[in-house]
């Protein structure tokens, strides 16, 4: 019989925008001012109550769920909705602003590559150092040693320090770690994205075998299919809010019908002051549509703002299905477009020759980086949506449909009769 691990009420989370940066250095001198003032300020005949600053945001507002033991459940939603944020709440990382969390058993999270990884520990030691984290003592850590080494795959790397690994290598280890040290609730979050397909699967694969053996899994995925193959229930969150708690079949269908709204993600300012201006597919003849025909020519047009001058800029287009998986990736520089300066707007135009995808529903996020610079400069998630057309080639007996595929892979044959 389940019992409820995980009860969030009224759950709200607030930042004030800008002053993480501005303070993200201090001395205790000025971290002692600072919370005598505040104490002051609280207890003060005199203190007023306040209208709330311009600055504040509300990452989250009046969350409220259960989760029982053994429950998979996806939390879905476009960037900015609140998920990550959670996701730090229920994993200790931070603190609520308002509401009660209660949660009853050993917490695992994977919230980012490395996570409570030493970088000048060897992968061997940070194995033993996660799992004293995590609650379990030395002899637990050795009966497991070998099934997390195997899984991750990095047994020739054991004893070299994590700073020198890959990402992919990083990741693998942070997960097998997470996964096999048996915790009660398994948080992950779309890291998992890092790895390639096959370890992909291979996770999803342990989920579900910790779900079955019991415990609870909270996941959070851009990509539906995952969130369908893994979960028996889903979190919908928008702007901060639960929008919707159901079953992952519900809930996945109703983020994936959700309308789009580009045009209010268009012009806005990313914290490097990098804005997507404008966004468009174009015929041959220059004509914008949203609805193009398979096997045509056409071109996307991507027009930026910078509030300041910025050199060495690289775009990157994905492309997605209507499920999230993701079809494609269109980067600047391997289209022969060198790292170039936005002074203040540039257009970047991509040729979609002899469009291959085939029928059916597509979205696109765009991301600007510099050259050499991990960082995203700007992350503009689902701002274009299209459906591609189906078309007739080669005069065959019918089109192109959806139920063909995602991709052409072959133009041409020859045929060899005996």
């Amino acid at each position: 019989m389940s019992y409820p691990v995980i009860q969030v009420e009224n759950l709200s989370k607030r930042y004030v925008l800008g002053r993480s940066q501005r303070e993200k250095y201090q001395s205790l001198r000025d971290t002692l001012s600072q919370g005598g003032r505040r104490l002051r300020q609280r207890f003060s005949p005199r203190r007023r109550r306040t209208a709330e600053p311009e600055e504040a945001f509300w990452a989250l507002q009046d969350v409220s769920f259960e989760i029982n033991q053994g429950d998979r459940v996806g939390i879905v939603g476009r960037n900015g909705a609140g998920k990550s944020t959670l996701l730090k709440i229920l994993s200790r990382i931070t603190e609520p602003t308002a509401g009660q969390i209660r949660m009853r058993g050993r917490v695992a999270s994977l919230l980012e590559v490395g996570t409570g990884f030493h970088p000048e520990l060897t992968g061997r030691e940070n194995i033993f150092l996660n799992g004293a984290i995590l609650g379990m003592g030395k002899a637990e850590i050795r009966r497991k040693f070998d099934e997390i080494v195997a899984f991750a795959e990095v047994e020739r790397f054991l004893d070299t320090p994590v700073k020198r690994y890959s990402s992919g290598m990083y990741v693998r280890l942070a997960f097998a770690v997470a996964a096999h040290l048996e915790p009660e609730i398994l948080i992950v979050d779309e890291v998992l994205a890092v790895g390639d397909a096959q370890f992909q699967n291979k996770c999803l694969g342990k989920m579900q075998d910790v779900a079955h053996s019991g415990r609870t899994v909270l996941f959070v995925s851009h990509n539906m299919a995952a969130v369908r193959q893994l979960c028996t229930s889903a979190l919908y969150m928008q702007q901060g809010e639960l929008l919707l708690a159901g079953s992952a079949e519900q809930v996945v269908s109703r983020y994936l019908n959700a309308a789009p709204t580009e045009s209010s993600r268009l012009g806005q300012v990313s914290r490097h002051g990098i804005s997507l201006v404008e966004m468009a597919l174009q015929d041959a003849e220059g004509g914008r549509t949203q609805a193009p025909v398979f096997d045509r020519d056409y071109r996307l047009r991507l027009v930026f703002r910078a509030q300041q001058p910025m050199s060495d800029a690289a775009v990157v287009v994905r492309i997605y299905d209507a499920l999230g998986t993701l079809i494609s990736s269109i980067c600047s520089p391997e289209e022969g477009i060198d790292p170039f300066p936005i002074q203040s707007m540039v257009e970047v135009t991509f040729n979609l020759d002899r469009l291959q995808l085939l029928p059916g529903q597509y979205r696109a996020s765009v991301f600007m980086f510099r050259a050499n610079d991990p960082e995203t400069y700007l992350e503009a998630e689902d701002v274009f949506s299209f459906e591609v057309h189906p078309a007739i080639v080669h005069e065959a007996m019918s089109a192109y449909r959806p139920d063909h595929g995602i991709v052409r892979v072959s133009q041409s044959g020859t045929l060899v009769t005996y």
